[in-house]
């Protein structure tokens, strides 16, 4: 990349601070490619982004580093997995303290059926999407959340159907 400065311009999102790298378009068609398939080779990531072999695999390293790229995933299917249900839950808290915050994201952080955890804005404090085997396991989540410290309210949504279920963002 002949010399360019990788961190980019400095975006703020709530009370970090994080690096953007510098993308050009074959950077982004390679960001593109990886998010529609994950296990493509590099000689077809390549191919499809119009540069060589050698210098995509870097790219893609680079990618990496910067944390643009995160990781490589199946996408799997939850039902036949077991997982029938899945629900989301709008979680509020009786105090918005830091420590109260951090210590409800420690409590969850190892619930194998939580599978997001969001901090929000406006009408709760955290949003968690949950996979479940059945009713009586839902339930039991739902159960378990209500009994976390300092939890004051839970709201349940169960999904009836997902039309909708991207990977990624729009690049």
């Amino acid at each position: 990349m002949s010399g360019q400065d990788p961190s980019g311009p400095i975006a703020s999102y709530g009370n970090e601070r994080r690096t953007q790298p510098d993308l050009d378009a074959i950077d982004r068609r390679i960001v593109m490619e990886l998010q529609e398939d994950g296990r493509i080779t590099n000689v077809e990531l390549a191919r499809r982004a119009g540069i060589s072999a050698p210098p995509c695999l870097r790219r893609v390293r680079r990618l990496e580093e910067a944390g643009v790229l995160r990781g490589y995933h199946a996408d799997v299917d939850p039902t036949r997995l077991g997982w029938s249900l899945m629900m989301f839950a709008l979680i509020g808290l009786d105090s918005q303290k830091g420590s109260v915050l951090e210590a409800f994201e420690r409590q969850v952080a190892d619930w194998p059926e939580i599978r997001e955890c969001h901090m929000i804005r406006g009408g709760g404090d955290f949003l968690v999407r949950l996979v479940a085997r059945d009713a009586e396991h839902q339930n039991q989540l739902t159960r378990r959340l209500t009994d976390c410290t300092h939890v004051a309210r839970v709201q349940t949504l169960q999904t009836i159907r997902t039309s909708r279920d991207l990977a990624g963002v729009p690049i």
